[in-house]
């Protein structure tokens, strides 16, 4: 993206870094930005781009933009212990990548555990992430995502057998949750505080409950309780975070250690670039002309046909829901945008793309805010009797024992 970063190299001497280096036991991320796990984002391809966005604005600027860490898509623990093809492949990570970060969901602790273990034996990550707070309804009607932390044994004993499990490689575990299921079922202070005394390495709160899905506005109050509760262990806050400036905003407002970036940069992996550089304390950012974009859209579609094990339908397929997302704000025209949105192959593609106006400037306010769907607020599918009572029943059990294989896809 060189004409992207047009600014000039960043003058001596460097300003004062917002935050110090999150540490996650071994694990030192010198930038304390998270990528979000995302379903069907995350993968190897986008996180590649995420990176190397940031190595091209740092070679520009002469900011060094190393450290963000790229957490993979969600990986079911099930999936993971039977070694399908799909979780076989969402678990790869690139030769470059440092640290290997994944993100697991489960719901039974002995499953959870033996997926650990896996990791462990062969060596699979450096750093994992347990998921507590998926809305979906396929994930939460199973009990799991943002359901499970309120049968709270349960929780602690997946949080537990994940710790247990990873020490032998002291592998570091975080957990990753919502406010409740609704405002009136709130978990998240109770749930920190057992994460804690079962030893992660992070907690990270979006401040939404399930019922929100992502619509209204993220409670950044509740990621500032929870900093003021937990204290021997780095709270993160997610939700809402469109740019460089709302993130150094959650950090003034909340306390918080770090910040995890979920939907802001669909479309935008050069967002990882502007975070690292506002929190070493610089005011440089990305704005990508359409050029710019075109070739990252091209360049996304290529790493995708190698994730996808070189099926270019597949791919192409794959990178149509980021049509959208790369031209928010961009006066592309419909055809256009109609037609990349029904690409079949890398040269369709190329050549919708050098229809592009390459000089068209970023547009400013219409590319920047929300990106996503952000849905409207709903009742949380949840097991029958869920909400009876925080300890698991006898059926509740037996389907739990099923859930991790109906939400798999294997």
């Amino acid at each position: 993206m060189t004409s992207a970063l047009a600014d000039p190299p960043v003058p001596d001497p460097a300003p004062t870094p917002v935050l110090p280096a999150l540490r996650l036991g071994r694990v030192v991320v010198p930038t304390p930005v998270i990528l979000a796990p995302m379903a069907g984002i995350t993968n190897r391809a986008f996180r590649r781009l995420c990176r190397e966005s940031v190595a091209e604005h740092a070679a520009h600027t002469g900011i060094d933009g190393s450290g963000c860490l790229y957490v993979s898509e969600m990986i079911t623990t099930r999936a993971l212990v039977e070694r399908t093809p799909t979780s076989m492949r969402l678990i790869t990570h690139d030769p470059q990548e440092s640290p290997r970060s994944v993100q697991l969901y489960g719901v039974d602790p002995a499953t959870v555990r033996a997926a650990v273990r896996m990791i462990v034996e062969d060596d699979l990550a450096d750093h994992i992430d347990l998921n507590f707070g998926c809305p979906v309804p396929k994930v939460t009607r199973k009990g799991g995502g943002a359901a499970l932390p309120w049968k709270s044994t349960l929780f602690g004993q997946i949080v537990s057998a994940a710790v247990g499990a990873a020490q032998a490689a002291d592998i570091p575990v975080t957990v990753k949750m919502r406010k409740g299921i609704d405002e009136d079922h709130l978990t998240y202070l109770e749930a920190a505080r057992i994460a804690e005394d079962e030893g992660v390495a992070a907690i990270a709160l979006h401040g939404r409950t399930a019922s929100q899905h992502y619509s209204g506005q993220a409670d950044w109050t509740a990621i500032a309780r929870l900093k003021d509760a937990v204290t021997g262990t780095p709270v993160l806050g997610n939700g809402d975070i469109w740019s460089a400036e709302d993130a150094l905003r959650m950090v003034q407002q909340t306390g918080c250690d770090g910040v995890v970036v979920g939907r802001g940069c669909l479309g935008r992996p050069w967002l990882f670039a502007d975070l690292a550089a506002a929190f070493q304390g610089y005011d440089v950012r990305v704005r990508p002309n359409l050029g710019d974009v075109g070739r990252t859209l091209g360049r996304h579609a290529r790493y995708l046909v190698d994730f996808h094990e070189g099926n270019e339908f597949k791919a192409c397929r794959d990178i149509r829901k980021h049509i959208a997302w790369y031209l928010k704000g961009f006066p592309a025209g419909h055809d256009v945008r109609h037609r990349l949105a029904l690409v079949e192959s890398l040269t369709d593609l190329d050549a919708l793309i050098d229809d592009l106006d390459p000089d068209q400037p970023w547009p400013g306010a219409d590319a920047e805010g929300q990106r996503g769907r952000a849905g409207s607020a709903k009742a949380v599918s949840l097991p029958e009797g869920w909400l009876d009572g925080r300890e698991l029943s006898p059926a509740h059990e037996a389907a739990l024992a099923q859930a991790e294989l109906s939400v798999s896809g294997g």
